[in-house]
């Protein structure tokens, strides 16, 4: 069993223990998800599974959305709901004055990560200095936001919700903060849900239980995705018969004799004569060849 298991994670399960569960369900110890979740959220999590964990580190497609809750007036020291909650301010904020905001949170921007998270200062996980009460200088990161629309918005109660495309390392709670502090009100998260990750959405995921039955039931191998849809963003290359044989066992192939290489391109998603994935290779223009980045079977 090798391919891409796509979990709707719920809430209060870290990325971790939904791999433990589905350790217990499948049978199988080779599992690894691609891309944190964090507890309070819910959503499209990728499980890789079999050969399919060669992949987790390099995924070629590291875009997610999310729609995240939001209120007003509101701060909290985790930038969420679900810290120490204080009221910030009484003051209206019209759909408008958010919309007139939006702008400046999108395209490259910098963010400041916040304390409550994995990032790492002199070898120290934030959250952990965050839970002993100690602060911390961070440096700003460049992150990209695709883009960010407001949903809904309820301004007697100042609530609302968000979709967001960004890219990795994207922190929606310090979004949602940052909102709030331009807007000179507070802003903190009250809901997230990862509704796509790598190419994966909603769609593709399945629940605990339904896995559970599938299990039940012999018909898991429905459920999994072959792993070639991880790579679906990559131009595709297909191999002749000594070309495919020379690939699996890791030699590197004469550029010029390679079908299909495009000269806006260097990485490719490659399938053997027979049309079967093989993995992912990169080209080395300046000595003619063409290497393989990840054999995948």
């Amino acid at each position: 069993m090798n391919g891409v298991l796509c979990v709707n994670k719920p809430q209060d399960f870290t990325s971790f223990d939904v791999v433990a569960k589905l350790r217990g369900i499948l049978q199988t110890k080779r599992l690894g998800h691609g891309g944190t979740l964090d507890p309070m959220a819910t959503g499209v999590l990728p499980v890789f599974v079999g050969t399919a964990t060669k992949a987790c580190d390099i995924m070629p497609d590291n875009t997610k959305s999310y729609r995240a809750g939001f209120r007003l007036g509101f701060t909290s020291d985790t930038q969420d709901v679900w810290g120490e909650v204080s009221e910030s301010s009484g003051t209206a904020v019209s759909g408008a004055d958010i919309l007139g905001v939006i702008p400046e949170f999108t395209g490259r921007i910098m963010q400041l990560p916040p304390m409550y998270s994995a990032v790492q200062v002199n070898g120290q996980r934030l959250y952990d200095l965050a839970r002993k009460g100690i602060e911390v200088v961070r440096e700003a990161r460049e992150i990209e936001v695709f883009s960010l629309r407001l949903v809904s918005y309820d301004e007697q109660k100042r609530e609302g919700e968000l979709d967001i495309a960004c890219g990795k390392g994207t922190y929606i709670r310090t979004i949602i903060n940052d909102i709030g502090e331009k807007l000179g009100c507070g802003g903190i998260m009250t809901s997230l849900v990862r509704t796509s990750s790598g190419g994966f959405t909603l769609a593709d995921c399945f629940t605990f239980e339904q896995i559970q039955q599938a299990r039940d039931e012999n018909r898991l191998e429905e459920l999994i995705l072959p792993i070639e849809r991880v790579f679906a963003k990559l131009p595709k290359l297909k191999l002749n018969e000594v070309q495919t044989r020379m690939y699996r066992n890791g030699v590197k192939l004469d550029l010029a004799r390679v079908r299909n290489i495009r000269d806006d391109a260097d990485d490719y998603a490659v399938y053997g004569f027979d049309g079967a994935f093989i993995g992912t290779a990169l080209t080395d223009r300046e000595n003619g060849i063409l290497r393989v980045a990840k054999n995948l079977v």
